[in-house]
């Protein structure tokens, strides 16, 4: 069992991490302050490959495997995690229209996707249906022309911001298997969008609730088959699990590393502080927990990669574990720093916002402890 990254992973995340380092990280505050971020960005990323990454190779993608996607996701977190995210949802509408999409609508959206000249947003939300995700209502009604859809998504990422819009809709029978998924462009009559969400973190994403009212979308836009929405938006959501833990992951390690210099320069009692044996032990846990957290979340991506029949399981656990380990981690940085880490000039408050909700994306970690749970129990 050998746990080192190839030459080529380690080139992946070294890679990411010095993109992250110098075209995210200088401006990360600054994004946060004016709530959105720049365009401009995205096609940068997208020359890495960083817009289809695991997109197939047969369709212009990167071809990367899961856990290859996991470290550009901790490595670009270390420069901001809500720009990391981001692009994790563009990635994850992308490989969906990749997977289950006709050939002509391949054709006709992943290029833009892959540089990036289309953002692509996700939205399965709704004001009263969360969790009981099987439960949306948003309708789906067949028409001459394809489809005329009415209702609403809420906490869209990119609402009012993406060019298209990756959506689960209703266009059967109550439960699941009523469920399809169609792809919306921002330019299509009736679609509308609510105000900008006041967040306590993810502050650069743009969010917006999603309205539809009579918006007609072509037979053309519909992902796959229809029935089938449930399970393509489980099938991304694995995936999605494991990015938002990579994002976790990464946050911690820049707060760890901000601590660890802050303490070797900070002086109390005639001395710095990291020589104080109390916090050394605080020191220990949060590295022993960020390092099995990373251990953690590659072997379930691996297990996502390779089809194991527990890959869900591991893929829930992880989620579960990595975010909370690293909302840990970046609170006892806070509390490390004192007084200057409520300050948003050391870094670290934003990293405390910025991850509490990493906890509640991609299914809360209540959802992730039942799907661990059923799993175990079932005969």
């Amino acid at each position: 069992m050998d746990f080192a990254l190839s030459e080529e992973q380690s080139a992946i995340f070294g890679m990411a991490h010095a993109f992250g380092q110098e075209h995210i990280a200088p401006h990360a505050r600054q994004w946060e302050a004016e709530g959105t971020i720049p365009r401009a960005l995205w096609p940068l990323l997208a020359d890495l490959g960083f817009g289809g990454l695991y997109v197939s190779e047969e369709s212009g993608g990167s071809g990367l495997s899961r856990l290859d996607a996991t470290l550009v996701f901790e490595a670009l977190s270390m420069a901001c995690p809500s720009v990391a995210a981001f692009l994790s949802i563009h990635n994850m509408c992308a490989r969906m229209i990749d997977s289950f999409g006709s050939d002509e609508m391949k054709a006709r959206v992943l290029p833009g996707a892959l540089n990036m000249d289309c953002v692509l947003s996700y939205c399965l939300t709704e004001p009263g249906c969360g969790s009981d995700a099987a439960a949306l209502r948003t309708r789906a009604t067949r028409i001459a022309e394809g489809y005329r859809l009415n209702g609403t998504k809420a906490f869209i990422s990119g609402g009012g911001y993406s060019d298209a819009y990756v959506v689960m809709v209703r266009t059967g029978e109550d439960g699941a298997r009523g469920i399809s998924t169609v792809l919306v462009e921002a330019d299509t009559p009736g679609l509308s969008f609510g105000g900008l969400e006041d967040k306590m973190g993810w502050r650069a994403q743009p969010t917006r609730a999603v309205q539809f009212d009579d918006c007609i979308v072509p037979a053309t836009n519909l992902v796959g088959d229809e029935g089938m929405g449930f399970s393509y938006a489980m099938a991304g959501l694995d995936g999605g699990r494991l990015n938002i833990a990579a994002c976790s992951l990464g946050a911690a390690q820049n707060g760890l590393d901000r601590t660890l210099a802050y303490m070797a320069e900070r002086r109390a009692f005639g001395t710095t502080i990291d020589q104080f044996q109390a916090l050394q032990f605080r020191l220990a846990d949060m590295e022993t927990e960020l390092q099995a957290s990373r251990t953690f979340l590659r072997q379930a991506a691996w297990k996502l990669d390779t089809g194991a029949p527990d890959a869900t399981r591991f893929c829930a656990m992880a989620k579960k574990f990595v975010t909370e380990a690293g909302s840990r981690i970046v609170d006892q940085c806070l509390q490390l720093h004192g007084g200057y880490g409520y300050l948003g000039d050391y870094g670290i408050e934003k990293l405390v916002r910025d991850l509490r909700v990493h906890q509640i994306l991609e299914g809360t970690n209540e959802i992730m402890r039942l799907i661990v749970a059923r799993d175990m129990l079932k005969p």
